[in-house]
């Protein structure tokens, strides 16, 4: 072998290999359950635009301020004026203050599912996510877990924060915290809810202003129809078409399970009144989970690793 200063032969070029002392990686290597767990909390993160840039967190935080507000405000009410307006419990029931804040919550839902799903659509780097080692099972999984989380968050937030104020006012430990645990579970039920039919829905489309608008629609929309048809089934007697209006909304669908497994106050005029549709009312919540991430598994199965 010819040395670097040994002049090349003719129509050979001058290339010279150095080394330069890198050497390759020889530690553990973690495996799919690390990287799913990694790409979980970078989604979890991103959800409140943490890591990312200052624009980004405007809009996430500011929903979660104006989610709080209101509990704070009550627990507030509760707390100096318990005795002087002779309150023994709260003024707002855990399980309805979600649909009292339904607007910001889907808000939240909309904007944030196309950035976590119809982002990686869009720049292609879903390809590269799905090289290896992580599977599309588990890509679908990991990035509806963050989204739901992160609802999760923003629904439960202001439930903790009221039930913090209402045993700060003596109210009573056990029923407090069993109306707490309840609406920890529906709060629960309606994120995964939410959050499945949202990244559906953005999984259909690369364009974020087009998925965050479809989102709204989906969510919105549902529920001022639903609540519309069951305001009227209730005028005109005939709350069975309400009960059964219910089942179109996520957020009267979860509000009808509380009230049939946990015996929570109403949010919505129609509720489950007999077993049989609260049964009914589970399921729907059951198979809309599991229909949508069905849905999400067959619409990454044409995506390219």
């Amino acid at each position: 072998m010819s040395s670097p200063s040994d002049p090349a032969p003719r129509g050979q070029g001058t290339g010279v290999i150095h080394d330069l002392g890198y050497r390759p990686y020889g530690g553990p290597r973690l495996g799919a359950g690390a990287v799913a767990w990694s790409f979980f909390l970078t989604g979890l993160r991103n959800t409140y635009g943490l890591g990312r840039s200052a624009r980004s967190k405007v809009l996430p935080m500011m929903l979660l301020t104006l989610v709080v507000l209101p509990a704070l405000i009550l627990v507030g009410v509760l707390v100096q004026a318990r005795d002087l307006l002779g309150l023994d419990e709260q003024i707002v029931a855990y399980s309805t203050y979600p649909i009292t804040t339904q607007l910001m919550i889907s808000v939240f839902v909309a904007a944030q599912a196309p950035a976590l799903i119809s982002r990686d659509l869009r720049f292609g780097t879903i390809t590269l996510y799905l090289a290896r080692p992580m599977t599309r099972a588990a890509y679908v999984l990991v990035r509806v877990s963050s989204l739901t989380v992160a609802t999760f968050v923003l629904i439960g937030a202001p439930l903790l924060l009221m039930y913090v104020g209402g045993l700060l006012a003596d109210l009573p430990f056990g029923r407090e915290t069993g109306r707490f645990l309840g609406a920890a579970v529906g709060a629960l039920l309606l994120a995964a809810c939410l959050s499945g039919l949202a990244a559906l829905v953005a999984a259909l489309t690369v364009r974020r202003g087009l998925a965050v608008a479809a989102v709204v629609v989906v969510l919105v929309v549902s529920y001022t129809v639903v609540s519309s048809i069951q305001g009227i089934a209730l005028e005109t007697d005939a709350e069975a078409v309400g009960e059964v209006a219910g089942l179109f909304s996520p957020y009267t669908l979860v509000d009808g399970v509380q009230v049939f497994c946990f015996d929570a106050p109403a949010a919505t005029p129609t509720p489950p009144t007999s077993t049989a549709m609260g049964l009914l009312y589970v399921a729907v919540v059951l198979l809309t989970v599991l229909a949508t991430l069905a849905g999400l598994m067959a619409r990454y199965r044409r995506v390219r690793a």
